[in-house]
């Protein structure tokens, strides 16, 4: 495998399971240091395992985004890791299918620190070293919920709207800087999340995807992967769509 991140720090948010965990595990392989940012504490030091058990480095840092004062800690500490961190990967997120007149604030309110608040406190706080060191990579995933909308996910998918909008944001204000700031959108993928979704529902999405099938943690990952490294060193501002075409919108 080659490493074409050797000698680098990432910090990957939500790498308990699914797409963080293939995440951490994707860079760790491409030589990567691996912060494992995580509400999870034994999800977090079982990714940690297996990183080491590969032959990669990984430590985990307790994060909760819906805690500004755990944000900043966690923050903190990675900072202090000698070399500085030069990837951020926001990959946490959460949410469930509920009819919108069925929300409450306090669901609002969690849903937006999870997949918006959060990450951007988050990146706040890690971004401005990267710009001083004039390199780093951010990069965002958020959903093509956020680009197209989700039936029964309009808070959901206002946040990852959000977060799309903020990639496109920070992206233009990072460029002068050196810095590359960029987004991918899953579709369906199967993680525990997706696995909480009805099963008429998850049939639904296969009928409806042109590929057939639900996508892999893996396949999003190698998505993150291209961004995080050198091969997208002149690309920024960028939303990459990985559904197996059950979005086509530019």
């Amino acid at each position: 495998m080659e490493k074409t991140l050797s000698g680098k720090t990432a910090l990957v948010t939500g790498a308990a399971s699914g797409i963080g965990k293939a995440t951490a595990l994707r860079l760790a392989q491409a030589g990567a240091n691996v912060l494992v940012a995580e509400l999870d504490a034994k999800g977090a030091a079982q990714t940690v395992a297996e990183i080491a058990d590969a032959g990669g480095t990984a430590r985990y840092l307790a994060l909760d985004l819906c805690s500004g004062e755990a944000i900043d800690r966690c923050a903190q500490e990675a900072l202090a890791t000698p070399g500085g961190i030069g990837i951020v990967v926001n990959v946490a997120g959460w949410g469930y299918s509920q009819p919108f007149v069925q929300n409450t604030p306090d669901f609002w309110d969690r849903v937006m620190a999870i997949n918006l608040n959060g990450p951007i406190r988050l990146t706040h706080r890690l971004v401005g070293p990267m710009f001083e060191a004039r390199s780093g990579k951010v990069v965002n995933v958020a959903s093509d919920a956020g680009r197209v909308g989700s039936l029964g996910e309009t808070v959901y998918s206002a946040a990852k709207g959000g977060l799309i909008a903020f990639t496109k944001g920070l992206a233009r204000e990072a460029a002068r800087h050196g810095v590359n700031v960029n987004c991918v959108c899953p579709g369906p993928t199967d993680t525990p999340l997706y696995q909480a979704v009805p099963e008429k529902l998850r049939d639904a999405f296969v009928k409806a995807i042109p590929l057939r099938r639900i996508g892999q943690p893996q396949e999003v990952a190698e998505a993150i992967l291209f961004f995080a490294s050198a091969q997208s060193d002149y690309v920024t501002g960028q939303v990459l769509s990985v559904s197996g075409g059950l979005t086509m919108a530019g």
